[in-house]
């Protein structure tokens, strides 16, 4: 087993994750705690864009955000069931944290925008915050179902692997 996402990886990701999830449960009930958890959400976002810039190889944007080239020949040998296993996050999981990053920051902003004196109760923004709470809900399936297809198709459990850090070695036709 090899050291693959570092400590801070892994804390920001499941902090961001029972933010995402607190922050949708307290659209019904809780409501008081809706907003903190929007600003919560956004700061771990922040601190992850930071850590995706300054981190080690692997949490680093320029270690596994890749090209449109790349990620569309991935996405063709995914369809045909050909895809390498990757060290890291694959291209298309490289582009999911981007989105997901990128709601986030988009909830927050309208959001926030809902409560400044000049668009409260404004049903455009009203309407963006749930259009990107939507979205968000169906990048987080997106996300959890190509989770699960990468752990059954190369074998391994990447729950597992964001909860410690550790995958199997590379072989000589995975890809780092």
């Amino acid at each position: 087993m090899i050291r693959v996402w570092d400590r801070a990886v892994r804390v920001l990701h499941w902090a961001l994750a029972g933010a995402v999830g607190l922050g949708w449960a307290t659209t019904e009930w809780l409501v008081r705690w809706h907003q903190p958890i929007g600003y919560v959400a956004v700061a771990l976002v922040g601190l992850r864009i930071g850590w995706g810039c300054i981190g080690p190889r692997r949490a680093r944007f320029s270690g596994f955000v890749r090209g449109p080239r790349t990620t569309l020949r991935h996405a063709r040998l995914l369809l045909q069931g050909r895809e390498p296993r990757y060290v890291g996050h694959n291209p298309l999981g490289g582009w999911m944290v981007v989105a997901l990053l990128g709601c986030v920051v988009a909830l927050a902003l309208t959001g926030w925008l809902y409560t400044t004196d000049r668009l409260w109760g404004d049903a455009t923004v009203e309407a963006l915050h749930e259009g990107f709470a939507w979205a968000l809900v169906g990048l987080v399936a997106l996300h959890l179902a190509g989770v699960i297809h990468a752990s059954r198709r190369h074998r391994e459990n990447l729950v597992a692997a964001m909860s410690s850090g550790r995958k199997r070695e590379p072989r000589d036709d995975d890809v780092d």
